[in-house]
């Protein structure tokens, strides 16, 4: 049953008159009269007394006339949500981060969330690796990830990240000069982060043993890096991990950042080439918006 014919319907019961209801869907008494004739004709009954003055609904358009107006209110309804999602008003957007966006990807989510209340957002912690798998098959929307990304992802970057030594807080800072850092790291036991958890992690910190010349050994190796940060916490000893996590930082962990060039990134953005999705470009601007605070404040 076509939801134009029950609009039609719905007209002429409220109207009591085939010319008013012609009218109010700008369309001519004799078009209206023919697709009442056939609905009519699928109702198996007629649905209106014509008379002199006007059409009078039978006991048969009594009946249906409740249903027919809410499957058209109900259609109008959809309508204008399909038009809300297709302009970004309503949907889903799910959104993925690894270690190096820990803290801004939880804030762009946060302000997301403010501005586009009605939008369902999810935030899912994956290394870069799997978020462009994940973007690929749509389960993510868009994903904060280490640059640079395969040609099929689209990026936009939003800043460089750095590695950091974490030591308990008590320590004595180690000098930052090359030859002291390979000193200090050359034979010691660290504490690490599972390769398989964050390999790109895993493989920044290589470049850095590999540039410093260094070989320090695994005491401990767990997939959680807020439990990497508790073990160095409690004196187990020192670990590599970028210096973003000093937005989860635990009390008895001081953070030195590594200020050579095997030990930086960037970070930035990512989604899949030629995505239509329309919550993309509206959850770049809260990004583009948190930027913006950082660099000159609210």
């Amino acid at each position: 049953m076509e939801i134009r014919l029950l609009r039609s319907f719905v007209a002429v019961a409220e109207t009591g008159n085939f010319g008013l209801a012609a009218k109010s869907l700008s369309t001519t008494q004799s078009n209206l009269t023919k697709q009442i004739q056939f609905l009519e004709r699928q109702a198996g009954s007629l649905l209106f007394t014509r008379g002199r003055h006007g059409a009078t609904l039978t006991n048969a358009g009594e009946v249906l006339l409740a249903d027919a107006i809410d499957l058209v209110r109900r259609a109008d309804a959809l309508a204008q949500r399909m038009e809300r999602v297709a302009g970004g008003a309503e949907g889903v957007l799910n959104v993925g981060f690894g270690m190096s966006a820990i803290d801004v990807a939880p804030r762009a989510v946060a302000d997301f969330r403010t501005k586009h209340p009605t939008i369902d957002i999810g935030l899912e912690d994956m290394s870069s690796s799997a978020q462009f798998d994940a973007l690929r098959s749509g389960a993510l929307g868009i994903g904060f990830v280490r640059l640079p990304a395969p040609p099929d992802i689209a990026t936009r970057m939003i800043r460089r990240d750095r590695l950091a030594l974490a030591i308990p807080s008590a320590d004595p800072v180690p000098p930052s000069t090359r030859e002291s850092l390979r000193e200090y790291l050359d034979g010691r036991s660290v504490i690490r982060l599972d390769p398989e958890r964050g390999p790109g992690l895993a493989a920044q910190t290589g470049m850095l043993f590999t540039d410093l010349g260094a070989h320090p050994h695994v005491l401990y190796q767990t997939s959680d890096l807020l439990t990497v940060l508790a073990l160095v916490a409690a004196g187990a000893g020192p670990a590599i991990v970028p210096e973003s996590t000093s937005a989860i930082i635990p009390e008895g962990v001081q953070l030195v950042p590594l200020h050579l060039e095997s030990s930086m990134w960037s970070i930035g953005t990512a989604w899949l080439v030629g995505t239509k999705d329309p919550l993309v470009p509206l959850f770049l601007q809260s990004v583009e918006f948190l930027q913006s605070v950082e660099a000159h404040g609210p």
